[in-house]
């Protein structure tokens, strides 16, 4: 047999299809990386956060090079970067992003082992979180949305794409994992977790995560899906294990997982000395080194000594020159560190409709009002949600109960019949799975409306709501995951409870890069969630669950090109001696109050919360040089608060009263009704409050 320039045989097995001698460059690269970054990078203080991936390089290069069609996607772990590199992440982008240096892939926003890459024609690795198991649920996400392009949109080019979660043993117990495992099992989806099992999360052994210590041996009678196992160090036995996982995946025949066996060869991150491994563990694990079994594997039968010791030169040759360049490269600007935390007017590389070429029709504030009968709000919600699904194939709605029974409370009631199950439809009773499914259809492409039945559920999606917010900032604008996420809020009409009833926009508020918008009557609800629905950014959309049905929130449909600007509020009510500002359901009751000082009282609907309109509030304040808000949420910490600082700190000479707020008490909605009334602020505590104000 002839040998290459390189030593390579010019035949490779069929079995493992690689080009061995790019498969030794990649992990030798990954290797020697961690070395300079253990050795020299970490002790000068260039690189602040290192996690080392020796020990898992071999399989996570041979599954990023199966990885070949131009929609496959990837979401990865703080030890993925063989994977990144195999995948075409270069060397340059790497250091400059441990770095923080000019050209990371995050601007020098995230610490330099979280990643992401826009697929550019090849393998889009979806923006990575820092935490522990939220991989899985955004690559169901991308696994449905194949589907979907395939069969809805009639994208063919889709059709033989996978979505593939990389994760460590650790990660098997998180929420995330069996959320995304639930979802591409019932719906036979094309993805693949990808398991390194390493025995250990930080200190904690396998035996811990999962009972008897191994994933695919507890999961083998889970239906719909298929069980690969493999020594990840033994390159042949590796090799075949993953073409076999990924060609399964490929078939259409559902999903599978692959879990490869490899060493830890270096603590948890840097600053992890592995004291809680017996010696006799470490010695075993030396002994498994996959560059090691590779070597074995190449030389001398497919590489000659002196090829593998020239590969080794050069990579190490190459990494040196890197690290010079980029330690020549400027730090960011600092001043763009407050830079697209929302969307600026540049689009995204990836995520959403814009970077699809899909720009939104154009809106109008008129209100064009085709009939006098008033509708109320839920119904405003459902025609507006019908009418934007039919100018746009991209929306999907989905959520518990939204299909068949047509939403708990009615909002999403006939679109199944309208639209299909492609495009509405129930999921599991899991909120990680509903938002992070959400994220990854976002990214492929699609406009996903999810549905949490009421706020206090949303607590167990809270992680992959966070990071949906973050992840046009945590990118540097290469990614966007624009989503409306409607949530029912707030005390009923009939009757509340601790579970149903919570309000709690202050906490939503807090979590950077979602807008927010509660409207207080129909047409308002037409307006802004038609502007979400065309917007670019992640939006949740409140609706209050005492103003559903309520006469007072109804209106005359406002027509089907209405759209109201987010963060413009609403003068109700005009007066010269007080400043109402309120929101929701709370709206009514300032109203309400307000009869009692006729001409005195100047009542403001946010509308929007984020953003609030600072400009409208200031000017009305200027005006009446008093200030009372109003608000059903907790008072400390509440929206107000916020409020209240703003005026104290720019339109301070112009009060003649201290900014007063009236809120709800801090505790929980009470189920009895007439305890009720001693948390949420009533027309009568308001009343009270506005008379303290005009009278200081």
């Amino acid at each position: 047999m002839v040998l290459s320039a390189r030593g390579f045989k010019e035949e490779v097995h069929p079995v493992e299809r690689y080009d061995w001698e790019q498969v030794a460059r990649l992990a030798l690269t990954s290797r020697t990386l961690d070395v300079v970054e253990e050795t020299q990078l970490v002790p000068a203080k260039e690189v602040l956060y290192q996690f080392s991936a020796a020990g898992h390089e071999l399989a996570q290069v041979l599954l990023g090079l199966a990885l070949d069609h131009p929609h496959d996607a990837a979401t990865v772990y703080y030890r993925s970067r063989p994977f990144m590199l195999a995948v075409g992440m270069t060397v340059e982008e790497n250091l400059a992003t441990a770095m923080a240096r000019e050209g990371s892939i995050t601007g020098g926003r995230d610490s330099g082992v979280v990643y992401n890459k826009p697929g550019r024609g090849g393998v889009t690795v979806l923006p990575m979180s820092g935490d522990v198991g939220a991989q899985y649920s955004p690559a169901a996400g991308w696994a449905q949305s194949i589907r979907y392009h395939v069969e809805e949109l009639g994208h063919a080019e889709w059709d033989g794409a996978i979505s593939v979660a990389l994760g460590g043993d650790g990660s098997v117990a998180a929420n995330g994992f069996w959320a995304a495992l639930n979802i591409v099992t019932t719906l036979r989806l094309p993805m693949l977790f990808f398991i390194e099992d390493n025995r250990y999360a930080i200190s904690v052994t396998s035996d811990l995560q999962t009972p008897g210590g191994n994933i695919a041996e507890n999961l083998k009678s889970f239906k719909n899906l298929a069980i690969f196992q493999a020594d990840g160090t033994l390159p042949e036995e590796a090799a075949r294990a993953i073409q076999e996982a990924v060609a399964h995946v490929r078939s259409g025949e559902g999903p599978a997982l692959l879990r490869v066996t490899v060493p830890r060869l270096r603590g948890h991150s840097f600053t992890d000395n592995q004291a809680y491994k017996p010696e006799e563990v470490r010695r075993e694990e030396e002994a498994r080194d996959p560059l090691r079994r590779l070597y074995e594997f190449l030389v001398p039968d497919r590489m000659s000594q002196e090829a593998w010791e020239a590969l080794k030169r050069e990579v190490e040759e190459e990494v040196a020159a890197t690290v010079e360049a980029v330690r020549a490269r400027p730090e960011p600007d600092p001043t763009s560190v407050r830079r697209y935390v929302f969307f600026e007017g540049k689009p995204q590389e990836q995520g959403g409709l814009l970077p699809e070429g899909l720009l939104p029709l154009p809106g109008t504030e008129e209100v064009r009002v085709e009939t006098p009968v008033r509708m109320n709000l839920i119904d405003a919600v459902r025609r507006t949600l019908e009418v934007e699904m039919r100018l746009n194939p991209r929306i999907l709605v989905f959520g518990e109960d939204v299909a068949v029974k047509g939403g708990v409370h009615g909002a999403t009631r006939g679109l199944l019949r309208a639209f299909g199950p492609a495009r509405v439809f129930d999921t599991s009773l899991n909120e990680d799975g509903i938002v992070g499914r959400a994220v990854g259809m976002a990214a492929a492409g699609l406009l996903p409306v999810p549905e949490i039945q009421f706020r206090k559920y949303l607590d167990p999606g809270t992680e992959q709501f966070n990071d949906a917010g973050t992840v046009r900032w945590r990118t540097n604008n290469r990614f966007a995951v624009p989503m409306v996420l409607r949530i029912p809020v707030g005390f009923g009409k009939v009757v509340s409870d601790p579970w149903h009833c919570v309000s709690d926009e202050a906490i939503l508020a807090h979590r950077p890069g979602w807008r927010i918008a509660i409207p207080s009557n129909a047409q308002d609800a037409v307006g802004l969630l038609r502007a979400a629905l065309r917007g670019n950014d992640p939006t949740v959309f409140l609706e209050h669950r005492a103003l559903l049905d309520a006469p007072e929130a109804r209106r005359p449909y406002p027509g089907d090109d209405y759209t109201l600007p987010f963060g413009k509020a609403a003068v109700l009510l005009e007066g010269d001696e007080v400043t109402v500002v309120t929101w929701g359901a709370m709206v009514y009751r300032c109203l309400e109050a307000a009869q009692a000082f006729p001409g005195a009282v100047e009542v403001i609907d946010l509308r929007t919360i984020v953003p609030w309109d600072k400009e409208r509030v200031l000017r009305s304040v200027r005006k009446t040089s008093r200030c009372l808000i109003v608000h059903e949420d907790c008072g400390t910490a509440g929206f107000g608060a916020e409020i209240a600082a703003t005026i104290a700190r720019e339109a301070f000479l112009d009060l003649d009263a201290p900014v007063t707020r009236v809120t709800g008490a801090d505790n929980p909605l009470p189920y009895n009704r007439r305890m009720e009334a001693h948390v949420v602020p009533t027309a009568d505590t308001i009343r009270a409050a506005l008379e303290d104000v005009l009278t200081f």
